[in-house]
């Protein structure tokens, strides 16, 4: 069972469930909210959790499906396609979770009337095969595909909420700030997920790097070399802090300082620690624990959903968790 685990990579499971869990009752309904609207029913939320839980865990299986020869290489101590299950069985499990997946997500889209969420669930498991059969062996194509679809997790929290508000309201709904809302924090969430998963899924090359030689692969550490590729991570996490100080004091409209305080010492001082890691790593320990520190800032900047929840419910007087209100 731990086998089985390990292969579906249940720790990222479980961070998307809880990303689209708290931007849908952390993000999501303080907006709807504050204009009188209450969000979906909780077992519409499930379901887009369950849909979106298992494809990704099909994306995981299908990608140690294909990468036998590569993690032999690079870590055949965590080696489980050929060791623990067969191939075949691996590729059964890949089309029960797909289609399981999906049909998860296209029952999702019946009860939403949105053929547009449909067409999400079913391009995704679509994308995913390329990745793992091809585009992660190429010049980053790979990477943004990963960064694109961590993107996707989150905006499709949006696009399921406003599909179930337009079969309820018509366009009465887009009457109001709620769309524009919803798309500008979740926007902001979703671009700062594409970039620390691009910076993440860049730092696994280097560390993947003498097997996807081995294996003629054509990732960016391989056409660029190692410098190149750190200035491009360095690129990154400045691009990263520049829009973050650029959502802050142009998007964020709260009074105090609470928010810049948190993006200043939760995300920007991590990142520019990133930086150093990045800068001093010599070795796939190393590496390693760049690629740590990512992880831990991709969830320091997914719980500033609570920073913002605390900051709305004060301004707009709205209840905080239906428990209380903020003064």
């Amino acid at each position: 069972m731990s086998a089985f685990f390990r292969l579906i990579r249940i720790q990222n499971l479980l961070f998307i469930a809880l990303i689209q869990f708290l931007m849908s009752e952390v993000v999501l309904s303080p907006i709807l909210q504050t204009y009188g609207f209450s969000s979906t029913t909780d077992n519409m939320l499930i379901l887009l959790i369950l849909a979106t839980v298992l494809i990704a865990a099909a994306g995981y299986v299908l990608n140690d499906y294909f990468d036998i020869k590569i993690d032999n290489i690079n870590k055949p101590e965590k080696l489980i396609v050929g060791k623990y299950f067969s191939r075949h069985s691996v590729m059964i499990m890949h089309q029960i979770l797909t289609g399981t997946g999906v049909a998860c997500g296209l029952l999702l889209a019946y009860f939403a009337r949105s053929i547009s969420l449909g067409f999400i669930f079913i391009i995704v498991p679509g994308l995913l095969w390329f990745y793992s059969a091809s585009y992660k062996r190429q010049f980053i194509i790979g990477n943004i595909v990963v960064a694109f679809v961590a993107a996707l997790t989150i905006l499709i929290v949006g696009v399921s909420q406003l599909a179930f508000l337009t079969k309820l309201y018509g366009n009465l709904i887009y009457e109001t700030p709620i769309p524009s809302q919803i798309y500008g924090w979740l926007g902001g969430f979703a671009i700062f997920a594409f970039i620390t998963t691009l910076i993440r899924e860049i730092i696994k090359d280097i560390q993947d790097e003498k097997g996807d030689r081995e294996m003629e692969c054509r990732t960016i550490v391989i056409k660029l070399g190692i410098k190149k590729t750190k200035l491009v991570l360095y690129f990154l996490i400045l691009l990263t802090i520049l829009l973050l100080i650029i959502f802050d004091t142009v998007f964020i409209n709260f009074k105090g300082t609470l928010s810049i305080r948190y993006i200043g010492f939760g995300l920007i001082l991590p990142l520019l620690i990133l930086g150093y890691f990045i800068f001093t790593a010599r070795n796939s320990v190393d590496y390693k624990n760049a690629s740590n520190l990512s992880k831990v800032i991709m969830l320091i900047g997914v719980l500033y959903s609570f920073i913002f929840y605390y900051m709305q419910a004060k301004t707009y007087g709205i209840s905080l968790f239906n428990l209380f209100i903020v003064k």
